[in-house]
């Protein structure tokens, strides 16, 4: 999807996503706990936006946090994520955006494995992928296009 193809407007976003991605990526959400389709998920390949497709994280940078979302120590490079301040809950935590549509994906915590110690605590909803193919003789990186 290119920029200029990126809805404008809720009504917009509403028509592109489903309930559960519009409430987590568009109205700040939370998936509950060890639901979502990539908590658990194994796969080798690329987590993108669910709203635009940028690639925001790599499954070699996967890990088991316990925590019941997909957990990430970097993503896929730096400038694809954007962070603010998150006051709700009563605390002070670190939001997770994506840096092209501004899709919440979550939180980052300074508890992460090394060599970032950090985990970016993202939501399933906000989230796609995309199978890289692991046979050389294939001669693909990507057969899902």
């Amino acid at each position: 999807m290119k920029d200029y193809d990126l809805p404008r407007n809720e009504e917009e976003w509403k028509k592109c996503l489903t309930e559960e991605q519009f409430k987590v990526a568009r109205e700040k959400g939370t998936e509950p706990a060890f639901t979502g389709k990539y908590w658990n998920h194994k796969e080798a390949g690329s987590y993108q936006c669910v709203c635009c497709g940028q690639t925001l994280f790599e499954s070699s940078h996967k890990y088991d946090s316990g925590s019941g979302w997909p957990s990430f120590w970097q993503p896929a490079i730096e400038q694809v994520i954007r962070t603010k301040e998150d006051r709700k809950l009563l605390m002070t935590r670190t939001e997770i955006l994506c840096s092209k549509c501004d899709a919440h994906l979550g939180h980052v915590f300074e508890d992460g494995p090394n060599p970032t110690g950090l985990r970016y605590c993202v939501n399933s909803a906000s989230l796609d992928f995309k199978e890289t193919c692991c046979d050389a003789q294939q001669g693909c990186e990507n057969p899902q296009g």
